[in-house]
């Protein structure tokens, strides 16, 4: 079985290069199941209803986010959704370890063509973030409700430490843990002891002529007097970064992991 995690979509410049080059690679790698975090994928903050129906439309099976899942109102409603529905609104996730009085949940189980079970978990880690619950613990309890053997977790974390301490801690409980939210691809892709493919940060799918997607001289201008400003997105340079995961579809058990980067 054949997983591909497309990272963060960061833009309109994220979302043209997944266009792009996607249908090439779900048909060159045969991608069972496609999962693509969302969440900067409007002008680089947030995500609207629209845009996270053109990438279903692009054949996402689940889209996960992270802290900036609020930032598009319009959002909220959409995910409004009944826990046991397969509608599109209870596909898109925001990270578990969010209070419970938000709209949303934080991992899907659904069944392939085929009748293969799987399961998308998302969480977010605590250093240098905003307050949110233990994902340690939380990645527990959400296990206890999942059944299926093939089981995908983005966590969505600042800090490379608490992504590779996930990562061991779900060694030979999760067939993949794929860091998010640095927009910075890392080259430590690898299967662990256990056989949980892991990456620390996958990368963003937006503009790498940039500063992990907002437009240079407006980071700079920050950097430098220290004045707050508005950030926009770039454009230049964009690439398609993902992770392509080969596993046993009965066992859920990773053998290979293989990181993806095209441009234009």
């Amino acid at each position: 079985m054949n997983i591909l995690f497309v990272g963060d979509i960061f833009g309109s410049a994220g979302r043209h290069i997944v266009r792009e080059h996607l249908p090439h690679v779900l048909e060159t790698y045969q991608v069972d199941l496609l999962v693509i975090n969302g969440e900067n994928a409007a002008g680089g903050f947030g995500i609207t209803p629209s845009i996270a129906e053109e990438i279903f439309d692009l054949g996402a099976h689940v889209i996960t986010t992270g802290n900036h899942i609020w930032d598009k109102r319009e959002i909220f409603e959409y995910m409004k959704v009944p826990a046991d529905s397969h509608e599109r609104g209870r596909r898109i996730l925001r990270p578990a370890n969010y209070t419970s009085t938000t709209p949303g949940f934080g991992f899907y189980q659904g069944q392939l063509a085929d009748g293969t079970e799987y399961a998308v978990m998302n969480l977010q880690g605590r250093v240098f973030m905003s307050a949110c619950d233990d994902p340690f613990r939380k990645v527990d309890e959400l296990l206890s409700k999942i059944t299926a053997k093939v089981i995908l977790l983005d966590i969505h974390a600042e800090a490379s430490s608490e992504k590779v301490a996930l990562g061991w801690y779900l060694d030979g409980r999760v067939t993949a843990v794929l860091g998010t939210h640095t927009h910075i691809p890392t080259a430590d892709e690898r299967v662990l002891p256990g056989g949980t493919a892991f990456q620390t940060d996958v990368g963003m799918s937006g503009p790498y002529d940039s500063v992990i997607g907002v437009e240079t001289e407006l980071v700079l201008h920050r950097f430098l007097t220290g004045m707050p400003g508005k950030f926009e997105a770039a454009k230049g340079n964009p690439k398609m970064c993902a992770a392509l995961i080969e596993c046993d579809a009965a066992t859920g058990r990773a053998y290979a992991i293989k990181r993806i980067m095209l441009g234009e």
